[in-house]
């Protein structure tokens, strides 16, 4: 079984992380959605609700499955016998980023490969921080995000 890790803050998960997801799972068996627990970053929504959200959103299909960690993520990836990374990329901006995080993973395990997505065109503007923008601009997000997250919007952050 070919396991992957997609790791990443998903703050919140966006529709452009959900179309790199069903991409990678053409071609790895189990991707495993890792959230990042920083606590030096400042988030919108805690670990608990953002693992709930995208336990929600992947809750019928048996081939991911949501974890969060503080560890490194080339670390959590050799403790679950992943073979890969896997990484969504938009922009020249996140090539450079991922360029170096990529090297310092083959520093620490050169078995776990880095394996990057392009965005989907109509999707590739999306980011976590874009649609946070977006809503508390009181713009519609609707079609940038699943239903789930959309209710924690709502939520938390009425308007």
């Amino acid at each position: 079984m070919k396991i992957a890790i997609y790791p990443g803050s998903f703050d919140p998960i966006t529709n452009g992380h959900i179309d790199v997801l069903n991409r990678s799972l053409q071609v790895f068996d189990k991707v495993i959605v890792l959230v990042a627990n920083n606590p030096n970053k400042n988030t919108s929504f805690t670990i608990e609700e953002r693992l709930k959200v995208i336990k929600e959103v992947f809750k019928d299909n048996p081939n991911v499955s949501v974890d969060a960690t503080s560890k490194l993520t080339v670390n959590y990836a050799k403790e679950h016998g992943a073979i890969a990374i896997v990484r969504g990329l938009r922009a020249m901006g996140d090539f450079e980023y991922e360029f170096q995080l990529s090297a310092a993973n083959r520093y620490i395990d050169d078995k776990v490969e880095m394996v990057f997505f392009m965005a989907s065109t109509e999707l590739s503007f999306i980011s976590s921080g874009t649609v946070k923008e977006l809503y508390f601009g009181q713009h519609e997000i609707k079609t940038l995000v699943p239903k789930p997250v959309y209710e924690l919007f709502a939520k938390k952050y009425p308007q």
